[in-house]
C-alpha cells in the first residue's frame, strides 16, 4: 500500500548543514525535467516580490515566502515529512516516530507537491511556497503536472490510499483501484457530513497509527480489518471511497 498525502502551505525553516537541493536525490526521477522547468519559472517569478506575491496569493507580510522561492537552489534541505507543518503534519508528528516507522514511511508515504510533483517522505527538499492554485506564468499547474503525476501514480505497486484534498486530486488522478479517504462525522440521528478544516487532524492521526504499526496492507479488506482491531472507525463509502468516522 502507498499513502498519498497533500502538502502543507506552511513549511519548517532550516535544514541539514551544508545541504542543498539535489533533484537526483528525490524519488520519481521521471519528473526531474518538469521539476527543473518549475524551479526556473518560480525563481524568475520571484525576482519581483509584488508580482510573485500576487501570483501566489500572498500579503505583504508574507513576502518572506517569495524570498524562500528566490533561494530554492541554495537553501538547506529536510526530509519532506519533516519539512511540512500545519494541522495534518503536526498530528502525524514525524519527529517523534521511532526509526523503524520513519523507514516504513520512506517506502510507503508519498506527498503531492505543487513544485516537485511527487516526493517520498524521506526526500530532502528546501522550504518553498507554491499551492495548487498558484498562477505561474506559462506554467499552469494542471497542464504541467496532470498527466505526469497520474502516470507515476499508476506505477506504484499495491493499492493507493488517497488522503489529498480534491484540489490536488485535480492535478493528477490516483490510479484505478485506489481509495479516497473521506473524513466524516456522524450526528445523533446517524446523518453523516464531511469535515473540512478539522479533517486534517484526523488524517494525521490516522497516518501516524499506520506508520507505528508498520503494516503494508495487501488490499482494502486488510486495511479495514486492521482499523477495526485498532478501534478506528473506517468503513466503506461510495465507490472508490473509504469513510473515516470521527
Amino acid at each position: 500500500m502507498h499513502i498519498l498525502l497533500p502538502p502543507s502551505e506552511t513549511k519548517r525553516d532550516g535544514g541539514a548543514d551544508g545541504s542543498v537541493l539535489d533533484l537526483d536525490a528525490l524519488g520519481f526521477s521521471n519528473l526531474n525535467s518538469l521539476r527543473r522547468s518549475m524551479l526556473s519559472a518560480v525563481r524568475t517569478l520571484s525576482s519581483n516580490r509584488a508580482t510573485a506575491a500576487a501570483a501566489l496569493g500572498l500579503s505583504k507580510a508574507q513576502y518572506f515566502e517569495v524570498d524562500r522561492n528566490r533561494s530554492l537552489r541554495r537553501s538547506p534541505t529536510l526530509p519532506a515529512l519533516d519539512r511540512y507543518t500545519g494541522v495534518l503534519y503536526d498530528a502525524l508528528d514525524a519527529a517523534s516516530l521511532p526509526e523503524p516507522s520513519r523507514a516504513f514511511a520512506a517506502e510507503h508515504v508519498v506527498i503531492h507537491s505543487a513544485l516537485f510533483g511527487l516526493v517520498r517522505a524521506s526526500d530532502p527538499i528546501p522550504a518553498y511556497r507554491l499551492s495548487h492554485d498558484s498562477k505561474i506564468p506559462d506554467h499552469p499547474l494542471g497542464r504541467t503536472w496532470r498527466n505526469a503525476i497520474s502516470h507515476e501514480l499508476d506505477q506504484l505497486p499495491g493499492f493507493v490510499l488517497d488522503l489529498r484534498s480534491e484540489s490536488y486530486v485535480s492535478l493528477g488522478a490516483a490510479p484505478a483501484g485506489s481509495q479516497f479517504l473521506r473524513i466524516v462525522t456522524e450526528g445523533p440521528n446517524g446523518t453523516r457530513r464531511a469535515l473540512n478544516h478539522f479533517n486534517k487532524k484526523a488524517k494525521g492521526e490516522f497516518v501516524r497509527a499506520v506508520l507505528l504499526d508498520e503494516v503494508d496492507f495487501l488490499d482494502v479488506g486488510a486495511l479495514l480489518e486492521w482499523a477495526k482491531g485498532r478501534g478506528i472507525r473506517l468503513e466503506d463509502g461510495n465507490q472508490g471511497e473509504l469513510q473515516l468516522v470521527v
